[in-house]
């Protein structure tokens, strides 16, 4: 549980004021933990980027997992919606946080490439399947930057008109 408030408060920190505010003394402080107790856990700034962006993919595959749908985009379609749906621009924050050091990034680009690959070719459209990934993709960009551009109405039309692409026929 611990480990899961330290990686919050980072997660936070960046979002509120950005990857140069990313110190261990800081996200200590946000915790409300002395810097030794964050170092127990996390032993560098690079652990805790790294520890973001492992719960990030693993988040993003657990919420996959749990969607309704016969194929993956399907259930990809549904993670996204319910992601941004969430509020939490947990994503944003991570590649942020992580992007100044490439290496950090090597997971997430890994998890992406899977995540862009995976059952394409068990996809009544596989074409169309990719599309609705990318526009996937194009609507975390968006929320990431401004959450409330996207209402609740806004987010329905996607839905309808990405599951009809997916639609087969």
């Amino acid at each position: 549980m611990r480990r899961d408030e330290l990686l919050d408060a980072a997660e936070e920190l960046l979002c509120d004021q950005g990857s140069t505010a990313l110190t261990l003394a800081a996200v200590a402080e946000r915790a409300g933990v002395s810097k030794g107790g964050l170092l127990y856990h996390y032993g560098s700034k690079d652990d805790l980027i790294r520890g973001m962006v492992e719960r990030l993919i693993d988040d993003f595959d657990e919420l996959v997992a749990a969607q309704p749908g016969a194929t993956y985009t399907e259930r990809y379609l549904g993670a996204t919606l319910a992601a941004v749906r969430s509020g939490r621009l947990r994503r944003w924050a991570v590649v942020t946080g992580a992007s100044g050091n490439l290496f950090l990034l090597a997971p997430l680009r890994e998890a992406m490439a899977r995540w862009h690959r995976e059952g394409l070719s068990d996809e009544p459209d596989p074409l169309a399947a990719q599309i609705v990934r990318l526009a996937c993709e194009g609507l975390w960009d968006v929320a990431s930057h401004d959450p409330e551009l996207n209402s609740e109405e806004d987010l329905q039309a996607l839905e309808r008109r990405l599951s009809a692409l997916l639609a087969p026929g």
